[in-house]
């Protein structure tokens, strides 16, 4: 069992920074890719970032490449979506989750957190 609890989310004026955290649980968490997705207003969950289980393979969603990086360290079992270059677009609900398999964008992944907000003000 694997859990997972975001962190992070807030208020930024465009074109400002934030860093969300993903926080997990559970003895086998290391061997979980993750992924970060959003939902945002009256839209269908994306896809946004994911990492493999090593960190050593990751993935960004064209909409946030170059602006986004998603990073984990294992020693703390945590990843981190640093993101940059906000627009108000980007408002949006953020998830992180988890699965056994490598990365990919498809939202098949086992166990989800509760998301944490984040707005971007223009």
């Amino acid at each position: 069992q694997v859990q997972l609890v975001e962190s992070g989310g807030g208020l930024v004026r465009a074109g400002g920074s934030l860093r969300l955290s993903c926080a997990g649980s559970g003895r086998t968490f290391n061997n979980y890719a993750v992924g970060w997705f959003r939902q945002g207003p009256g839209k269908e969950r994306e896809f946004v970032a994911s990492i493999s289980f090593t960190g050593g393979s990751a993935l960004h969603a064209d909409s946030v490449k170059g602006r986004f990086t998603i990073s984990r360290d294992n020693a703390v079992k945590t990843v981190y979506l640093q993101m940059n270059s906000l627009k108000p677009e980007d408002t949006a609900v953020y998830y992180c989750a988890a699965r056994l398999f490598g990365v990919g964008a498809h939202p098949d992944y086992d166990y989800w957190g509760q998301g944490t907000q984040v707005t971007v003000s223009s």
